[in-house]
């Protein structure tokens, strides 16, 4: 957080291939669905799976019932994720560089555009 109350801008972005660093799912990797810069949180395709109980609705196939237990990604810390570098596929930080009055992501350690 800022200290005008607006959130921080996040490096890691949808559609990002990153790696978890800390928590249950250390070490595993997917491809970032949705990022939400206002809480600081991100969510990974198959990372953080969680079951969620939802109510039978009548909206199925022909008036069936569709409900139960569900299963599905659930929000990380953008802090507990970090990008893979396309070059060494290892957990990376993200940085910038300007190029031609454009602001393109590099990775840290090997410089390759993201």
């Amino acid at each position: 957080m800022r200290r005008d109350g607006r959130p921080r801008g996040m490096k890691i972005r949808k559609g990002d291939r990153v790696v978890v660093i800390a928590g249950k799912d250390i070490g595993r990797e997917g491809l970032v669905i949705r990022a939400d810069p206002a809480t600081q949180r991100v969510i990974v395709q198959g990372v953080n799976m969680i079951k969620k109980n939802t109510k039978v609705n009548y909206q199925g196939s022909r008036g069936a019932k569709e409900g139960g237990i569900v299963t599905q990604e659930a929000p990380i810390h953008v802090s507990n994720v970090a990008l893979v570098d396309p070059e060494t596929k290892k957990p990376a930080r993200a940085g910038y560089r300007f190029e031609d009055g454009k602001k393109v992501r590099v990775a840290r350690p090997s410089g390759k555009d993201v």
